[in-house]
């Protein structure tokens, strides 16, 4: 698949509840990101990091706050909507590292501006809570939900923009961790949801095509959002948020070539990669395979 790839890192932890993440772009790129893609035939340029203070430059915030880091988070995800919104304008998919799964708010609010877009959130997690139902009060719990217009209004209504997409074009794959109050909220949002349960019964291959035919009804295309914790911990150590009963590498794996045949991909998310809990950075090497699948790598 010939195509221009640009390539951006967001070292952003501030919005996780531990530390490491900000270093995920740069295990991702050590384990070979830019010449992997490029083996493929693509064009693929890295513009560097966004800037992102550290959390040892910023106030704590107080440990009962709903909405921890929210101005540098602000910050940062609208910087990060910019630098996409551009790399789209100018014709190349844009592939971004991360760094926390709320750096994601901006990167689909760059896909999406101007312009209808599905969104494939693929996670352990819903990241559907809100000030209002967060337990923990980090933002990165809180992304798919501001994406589709719940939460604060620095959050939904980025690049000018609320809602970023309708829930009704989002699927949101892989998820087995919910708390109550995103559970509740999810069951009447329109996302469509499919569970562990569901990839279990039915298979990555039945999910992903539902998922895919979903969110392309009447889109320009949709951006993937890839969590790394939505493998078993077993596969993919090195996240910060690790939930068991996760999918396996294979079906990772098939899940990117679906959304590389579907000829509908518009953008992607390589999140939550944290070093601090890796072995021998194999969870940002699994990030790459992913990525070069996604592109449309091919076994044959």
């Amino acid at each position: 698949m010939m195509r221009d790839v640009a390539i951006i890192g967001a070292p952003l932890d501030l919005g996780a509840g531990r530390r490491g993440v900000d270093m995920g772009p740069s295990a991702i790129r050590y384990a070979g990101l830019r010449d992997r893609i490029a083996a493929l035939g693509c064009h693929v340029r890295d513009l560097g990091n966004i800037s992102v203070p550290l959390a040892e430059q910023i106030e704590p915030p107080a440990p009962d706050e709903t909405l921890r880091y929210l101005q540098p988070i602000a910050s940062a995800v609208r910087d990060l909507a910019q630098r996409v919104r551009d790399i789209v304008a100018a014709g190349a998919l844009p592939l971004v590292l991360g760094g926390d799964h709320s750096l994601s708010i901006g990167s689909v609010a760059g896909v999406a501006h101007n312009r209808r877009i599905g969104v494939i959130w693929l996670d352990a997690h819903g990241d559907y809570n809100t000030p209002a139902t967060t337990p923990s009060g980090n933002i990165h719990g809180m992304g798919l939900a501001a994406l589709t217009g719940h939460g604060h209004p620095a959050l939904t209504g980025v690049l000018g923009q609320t809602p970023v997409v309708r829930p009704g074009d989002v699927a949101l794959v892989g998820v087995r961790s919910l708390d109550d109050g995103e559970r509740e909220l999810l069951r009447t949002s329109g996302v469509h949801v499919f569970t562990m349960h569901d990839i279990d019964r039915r298979g990555m291959a039945s999910v992903m095509e539902e998922a895919i035919l979903h969110v392309s009804v009447n889109t320009a295309g949709f951006h993937l959002s890839f969590d790394l914790d939505v493998l078993d911990p077993n596969e993919a150590p090195g996240v910060g948020t690790p939930a068991l009963g996760g999918i396996t590498y294979r079906e990772a794996h098939l899940a990117m070539e679906l959304a590389a045949a579907s000829g509908r991909l518009s953008g992607l998310d390589l999140v939550e990669v944290n070093p601090i809990f890796d072995e021998r950075n194999t969870t940002a090497l699994l990030a790459v395979e992913f990525a070069l699948s996604a592109l449309g790598k091919q076994i044959y």
